[in-house]
């Protein structure tokens, strides 16, 4: 009898700690541009990498499927590894120089040049060589980017 409840103690507590520390997965879909398998390749890759679980990117609708952990990964996060790999994703513009290593059958019609970085509207002169700021998501959501401190300014 004792040995049954020491079990059903021990198999109680598991089921319990189990269910306590078990992670949350986040579900999304992501707006992201492209042609091709190559692009779908580098896509899911590059999500992979920025913290996601799984991705599975559609050549037909442009949505990335992602799961990932809240603790471990966010949405931004991989929506920037995609930008950075040069597709425009619904809330990043790739760098130009990103997309232009693009391979000719992965480039597309871009989308305007301007992102959404923490919450402030970045203008199209941000991603310009002249960016003082180049990868400061705050000082470009500031639109102060540029040296000459006129390009960005409302």
């Amino acid at each position: 009898m004792k040995s049954k409840f020491v079990l059903s103690s021990v198999l109680f507590m598991f089921v319990f700690s189990t269910a306590l520390f078990a992670q949350k997965t986040t579900k999304e879909d992501i707006k992201v541009w492209g042609n091709c398998g190559n692009c779908k390749k580098t896509i899911e890759a590059a999500a992979l990498k920025a913290g996601a679980t799984k991705a599975s990117w559609s050549e037909t609708s442009k949505i990335l499927a992602v799961a990932y952990n809240k603790k471990k990964a966010d949405q931004s996060k991989i929506q920037e590894a995609i930008a950075a790999s040069g597709y425009d994703t619904q809330d990043f513009t790739a760098p130009a120089d990103a997309y232009n290593q693009l391979p000719p059958c992965c480039q597309y019609d871009r989308k305007p040049a301007s992102s959404n970085l923490g919450g402030g509207e970045v203008k199209a002169c941000c991603a310009k060589e002249n960016c003082d700021h180049k990868g400061d998501k705050k000082a470009c959501a500031k639109e102060s980017c540029d040296k000459e401190k006129t390009c960005c300014k409302s």
